[in-house]
């Protein structure tokens, strides 16, 4: 297991903004792509978005697209997800991923292991 820890969680109103940070160890980070996954309390964990192993593309579910923006320092082995005019239904817990497969860019959420412990975030109305 490569580890990947996740922070940046909390507590926000409606409408606020939250910027969570992952970092892999062991890991050649830059030849793989990462993504961002939840899980709210009773709910299957969904796929929120994913970005290629330079950065140049992302992909993003419907219900966060245009508010939420993934992007990575290959230099600092993070990735991050920007999260702004958050909803209480973003409340969940944040994980992050890497791609199942080294040097491949596709961001398909099935193709996506390794989850790290995550991070809360809690969104109040």
């Amino acid at each position: 297991q490569v580890p990947l820890v996740e922070s940046g969680g909390g507590l926000v109103q409606a409408g606020g903004s939250l910027r969570l940070s992952c970092v892999a160890s062991r890991l050649s980070f830059s030849s793989y792509a990462m993504a961002w996954f939840r899980q709210a309390p009773g709910k299957e964990r969904e796929f929120v978005g994913a970005i290629t192993r330079s950065g140049g593309s992302t992909y993003y579910r419907a219900s966060v697209k245009g508010r939420f923006t993934i992007s990575r320092d290959n230099a600092k082995n993070t990735v991050y997800l920007q999260m702004n005019s958050l909803k209480p239904d973003d409340t969940a817990v944040y994980h992050c991923a890497r791609h199942r497969t080294i040097f491949a860019d596709s961001l398909n959420g099935l193709d996506f292991i390794s989850w790290g412990q995550g991070t809360q975030v809690t969104v109040s109305s």
